[in-house]
């Protein structure tokens, strides 16, 4: 085989081939077209199905992937809203309940975190006091005023 009869093969080689993608092409959108006017979805699988092509073929297609997925993506219905079930409402009231405790549980330690820190202050103070008054510690204990005798007659 001479150079000319490779060369003269492989030119009916590609024309055969870039004939039939032409053919596939026409095939693929032909099938979309049909598919828009019966009113069915627009999917690579139906498609394929209708213009006997493999779903390969229309993703290696640019064109055709674009047209596909366009009118896929206006087909898809919105997703209508759902009704919650009855242990998912019981779910989502008492995680609601939870949040609310939670919220009210920090609220009430941290009021009780500066009451506690309000006392200590007392409490230092107090001892201050006390350390002032010549208090030193539990064995000697504080004087403390001496009552008057009209008190004590009255307990």
């Amino acid at each position: 085989m001479s150079h000319d009869d490779r060369a003269r093969r492989s030119a009916v080689l590609n024309a055969a081939a870039k004939a039939k993608s032409q053919a596939k092409t026409s095939a693929a959108e032909q099938a979309i077209r049909a598919l828009v006017k019966r009113g069915e979805p627009v999917t690579f699988q139906a498609v394929s199905r209708e213009a006997g092509v493999s779903h390969a073929f229309l993703y290696a297609h640019p064109d055709l992937r674009g047209r596909i997925e366009h009118l896929r993506a206006q087909n898809r219905p919105d997703p209508a809203p759902r009704q919650r079930t009855e242990t998912e409402t019981v779910v989502l009231a008492l995680t609601a309940q939870i949040d609310h405790l939670k919220r009210q549980h920090r609220q009430e330690l941290q009021g009780l975190r500066a009451a506690l820190e309000q006392a200590h202050g007392e409490n230092l103070d107090l001892r201050r006091e006390l350390n002032r008054a010549g208090y030193r510690g539990k064995t000697q204990p504080v004087e403390s005023p001496k009552p008057d005798g009209d008190a004590t007659a009255a307990c």
